[in-house]
């Protein structure tokens, strides 16, 4: 008999359903569905970008369903059914302010879960909270202190899917010029066009990391910059992977291309 693969969504739930009231448990879990492949279910195949996804009304209101390995689909539906392979997060932007929420696993997971409309607001506007643009002139770097492990863990999870945006990132406390302290985040060799993409995910890191008014400030070096060299000393250092591969010329699936977001009928 084949052993059932446990998921990254399983963990994080078996872990909350151990301990419901833990505040941490609830984000991680938000944030492995957000960063997660789903399988949305559809009624038909997508057209373009143009997505119909099965809607189930339930007593408790009306869902899509999404599951996150493509055997699990199958499994619930009973044999080959249309879908669409998306983020967690694009799914969670193409329910906000529709009313419908979203059933994760339902029979096929230990990990089952209805999440109501208002849950897949509430994940959409977390990963809407972009970085801001602040200037600063750093004077003196220090050895980062009193970082929780959420944050720090939720930034190695980060980066490691950011493979090819950068060389490596940079993480140590900071004194800036008029005495301002902080911690700065600084990738190293960032791709061109990279900046938003590997900001945004510091950004996330930092919401699901549970810390209230919390705060890193992010900057941009080449490894040979003179802050670069300096910050190394006395950082933290994250080593993004390097990208694999991949058919120069091959398709996106709808939702994959940020350029073509898809739509629901």
């Amino acid at each position: 008999m084949a052993q059932e693969i446990v998921t990254l969504l399983d963990a994080a739930h078996a872990a909350l359903s151990h301990d419901p009231e833990n505040d941490a448990l609830h984000l991680r879990f938000y944030e492995r569905l957000a960063d997660g492949e789903m399988f949305l279910l559809l009624d038909k195949e997508a057209e373009g970008e143009t997505l119909d996804p099965r809607i189930f009304d339930l007593e408790s209101g009306r869902y899509v369903l999404a599951f996150d390995r493509e055997e699990r689909l199958a499994d619930f539906s009973g044999g080959i059914a249309p879908y669409a392979a998306l983020p967690g997060r694009v799914i969670a932007g193409l329910l906000k302010g529709q009313g419908i929420g979203l059933g994760v696993n339902l029979g096929v997971a230990p990990s089952e879960m209805l999440l109501p409309p208002e849950a897949m607001d509430w994940l959409a506007e977390a990963l809407e909270q972009g970085p801001e643009e602040a200037e600063g002139l750093p004077e003196k770097f220090h050895a980062p202190k009193g970082l929780p492990e959420s944050l720090l863990s939720g930034l190695d999870a980060k980066l490691a899917r950011a493979a090819g945006l950068a060389s490596g990132a940079l993480l140590s406390a900071v004194t800036y010029r008029g005495g301002r302290r902080g911690h700065l985040l600084a990738f190293l060799d960032a791709a061109p066009g990279a900046e938003g993409a590997l900001a945004r995910a510091a950004s996330e890191a930092l919401v699901f990391s549970g810390i209230e008014a919390g705060e890193i400030d992010v900057a941009f070096l080449r490894s040979a910059d003179p802050a670069a060299v300096s910050m190394a000393r006395v950082a933290l250092r994250f080593d993004l992977p390097q990208p694999q591969e991949t058919e120069p010329h091959a398709p996106l699936p709808p939702g994959m291309d940020p350029a073509k977001p898809p739509k629901l009928t």
